[in-house]
């Protein structure tokens, strides 16, 4: 719609995941030669988190387009809300394995065969799990059971998790203390500070053939307007650059204000405060605390009520003016 207006080839900003827009910051570069390695080194388990919107799939994507160019087959799984045998099928499904009607061990037994006829022929198989936080403890499991199939010189299978932080928390439980210790390579997604934002927008933006109109297009304090609403979490960019190019070519307008930035973040609702989940949960504690408090005290106060009270049983007992019924 705008890109004629503004001498664009292509979109900028589409939230999908375009290897071709990576943009290679540090912290991508590393996550994305650590996930490499661990599948060409053949090291079994790999890990890499990072919050939403930090751009864990567009380098798992990246990934996938180097292993195509090798001899690889692999595996992607992107919803991972399955149990322990549909995940199973899934797998085989996807390695272009007949797995409809086939019971766990049968599963089991030809992914066997599948991963160690490819091993004999010094073939790599991967299994890349997407959006891995949300598998349950039984899945988990599964995936510490297969990277039991191994020889002496490596594994038959090259496993990698994608998650948002939560899985660090699920990979640390107590419970999966024996699938964290196989973990060879663990990788961390971090958003961008002000610079790689800027440098972020300007690549899209050339790549999309603004070109020398870069600066005109998004200006320095216009960028730092989207840094301070997205807090450096690319998807957020995308998703505000994109509408601000939208409303500044219904205004024909043809440099981005930091007040178009402004008017988005607004409608999107950029600027609500979410206090985090350890504040609030303070706040209960604080609460729940001093309601036990004063539920003690009273405690207390009736007690010592009752104790006064039985003090004066004795006495009262012999001047015959209580008798004192057994409970029944």
């Amino acid at each position: 719609m705008y890109k004629q207006f503004y001498n664009l080839r292509r979109n900028p900003f589409e939230i999908t995941p375009d290897p071709s827009f990576l943009f290679p910051t540090k912290r991508h570069n590393e996550a994305l030669a650590a996930l490499y390695y661990g599948v060409r080194r053949h090291k079994g388990f790999v890990v890499m988190t990072g919050e939403v919107g930090t751009g864990k799939t567009l380098l798992v994507r990246c990934l996938l387009e180097l292993l195509n160019r090798s001899n690889v087959a692999y595996a992607y799984v992107f919803n991972s809300v399955l149990s322990p045998v549909e995940f199973l099928q899934y797998i085989a499904g996807d390695f272009g394995l007949p797995a409809s009607g086939k019971t766990k061990s049968e599963l089991l037994l030809m992914l066997g065969s599948y991963l160690i006829d490819r091993y004999q022929k010094q073939l790599t198989t991967v299994l890349v799990v997407d959006e891995a936080h949300h598998l349950s403890p039984e899945v988990l499991e599964e995936v510490r059971l297969l990277t039991n199939l191994e020889t002496a010189q490596g594994k038959l299978l090259q496993i990698l998790l994608v998650g948002q932080p939560e899985l660090d928390q699920k990979l640390d439980s107590y419970e999966l203390r024996q699938l964290k210790q196989r973990i060879a390579l663990r990788s961390q997604l971090e958003p961008l500070d002000l610079e790689e934002t800027k440098g972020y927008i300007q690549r899209r933006l050339q790549l999309a053939g603004a070109n020398s109109q870069t600066g005109t297009l998004f200006p320095a304090d216009t960028m730092t307007a989207v840094f301070r609403h997205c807090r450096g979490i690319p998807r957020l960019i995308n998703t505000v650059c994109e509408n601000a190019l939208i409303t500044a070519y219904a205004k024909q307008v043809r440099s981005i204000t930091p007040e178009i930035v402004e008017d988005v973040a607004a409608d999107f609702r950029l600027g609500v405060p979410h206090p985090p989940k350890a504040q609030m949960t303070a706040k209960g504690t604080d609460h729940e605390l001093a309601q036990a408090v004063r539920t003690l005290l009273q405690l207390h106060d009736y007690l010592q009520g009752m104790r006064g009270k039985e003090e004066q049983l004795p006495a009262a007992a012999t001047s015959g003016a209580h008798r004192h019924e057994p409970f029944v």
